[in-house]
């Protein structure tokens, strides 16, 4: 990473800078399916968590135009059709509003990696980079603190077990926004703890 910093000399040199502020993005793709070499990006979210506060009125919602069809068993699980998509952006222009929107700031959420990766083949497609920023994993987050109260036991990271052992509320899955408020709610009850 610290290479690409001084490699990459383009218009989002920024991502490679360090940050020192006190906000934490958190982000959700809904996608074509799980694999983030051919599946693509139809939808993504990001939210601001600024200290112990949730920026909703800030939050960013994309919706993206593949550029494949959509299967039908994607379409089950995030209720995106091919239709709700037409007037959608084309991934490059979503991809450089999202890169504009998270800067150099942490990016957090539910199994972060799966995002980043997908993310990060638009970036590297579209401008040479894979995404560089922080990532904060808040299933880790919950297993830490599970794992103080029972260290030898078995802990379930199932998003719904989460929610419901913290006496969080569940919104509507597969939505991107929705499944960000609840990743920041899940961090925000455990960071709050220490």
């Amino acid at each position: 990473m610290f290479w690409q910093k001084w490699l990459y000399r383009g218009d989002f040199r920024f991502l490679f800078e360090p940050y020192s502020g006190d906000e934490v993005i958190f982000i959700d793709c809904e996608t074509t399916g799980l694999d983030p070499k051919k599946d693509e990006i139809v939808s993504i979210a990001c939210l601001p968590v600024k200290k112990d506060k949730i920026l909703l009125s800030k939050a960013l919602y994309l919706e993206v135009k593949p550029q494949h069809d959509i299967s039908a068993q994607s379409i089950k699980i995030h209720h995106l059709r091919a239709c709700d998509l037409q007037g959608a952006m084309v991934p490059k222009e979503a991809i450089e509003r999202v890169l504009y929107f998270i800067k150099n700031r942490p990016v957090a959420g539910y199994y972060v990696e799966f995002d980043v990766k997908m993310i990060s083949k638009y970036t590297k497609k579209f401008f040479g980079f894979t995404l560089p920023n922080k990532q904060i994993e808040v299933s880790g987050l919950y297993y830490d603190y599970k794992q103080k109260a029972i260290p030898q036991g078995f802990i379930d990271l199932k998003f719904d077990t989460i929610l419901k052992s913290l006496n969080l509320p569940k919104f509507k899955a597969h939505n991107a926004l929705n499944d960000t408020i609840m990743g920041a709610m899940i961090y925000l009850k455990l960071t709050k703890r220490r």
